[in-house]
């Protein structure tokens, strides 16, 4: 259904998702996944929009340490993906206990990075690996986020304000975009039980986390400054795909 241009089922990649319920690429793995049936000849311009992120007015502790962008694609039989109009994001409380049981409207995506051939590329991979895992699914909702985690001195950001969790949805990429002055802000996996299955860090451009939503719960540590005197953030992507 996702493509005709092959499977991706070679890397290992099944495998490791249908046995632990997620999976680690390093960059280099994840560059060539995407770059296979993509580009990314726009990519220094997709990294910089997250300079141009918004606060989010949604933190219940008011705190200012994240920004973002939001914006929802579908996804049909035919393998393209096709922004449709702004629209807010919504978790239920069953997965969202801070958040959760609002629509939470965000500033969205750029035009831009929208139509940028990088995301573009993004999309498609995710579209091929997830399509190739639930082979009965026909259609997909799928929302966008750029996140940037700002940390100050004595003001840790906090990558997953609502802990340990899941989002509701089948499937979730998260794309390190870029680190800059920061320490921690380590990812990690527990079973529904609680039972830590594994942690790893997202540290260079294109590390990335893929993640069986229905099976694992995830979060990330807080993040510091290495340098106090210096401006520190985090920058993911992260994309889900929820079946329609």
């Amino acid at each position: 259904m996702h493509g005709d241009t092959g499977t991706i089922a070679k890397d290992g990649l099944h495998a490791r998702l249908q046995r632990e319920g997620f999976a680690f690429l390093a960059a280099a793995q994840t560059r060539a996944l995407i770059e296979r049936d993509g580009g990314l000849r726009d990519w220094a311009m997709f990294a910089a929009s997250w300079n141009d992120l918004v606060m989010d007015g949604y933190l219940v502790d008011h705190g200012r340490f994240r920004r973002r962008r939001h914006a929802v694609f579908s996804i049909g039989a035919d393998g393209i993906a096709r922004r449709e109009a702004h629209q807010p994001h919504f978790q239920s409380r069953d997965y969202n206990r801070v958040y959760g049981g609002i629509e939470r409207w965000f500033e969205p995506l750029t035009a831009a990075v929208g139509e940028s051939e990088t995301l573009r590329s993004i999309l498609h991979f995710c579209t091929k690996l997830f399509g190739e895992l639930s082979p009965d699914v026909r259609n997909w909702r799928v929302e966008t986020h750029q996140f940037r985690i700002e940390a100050r001195p004595g003001e840790p950001g906090l990558p997953t304000p609502e802990g340990m969790h899941r989002d509701g949805v089948d499937w979730v990429l998260v794309l390190m975009i870029a680190r800059h002055n920061i320490a921690s802000g380590t990812t990690t996996i527990h079973s529904l039980a609680g039972e830590l299955l594994g942690s790893f860090t997202l540290a260079t451009p294109f590390d990335a986390a893929l993640v069986d939503d229905a099976r694992v719960l995830h979060g990330v540590t807080p993040v510091e400054p290495l340098d106090p005197s210096r401006a520190a953030c985090r920058d993911v992507l992260v994309v889900t795909f929820k079946r329609a």
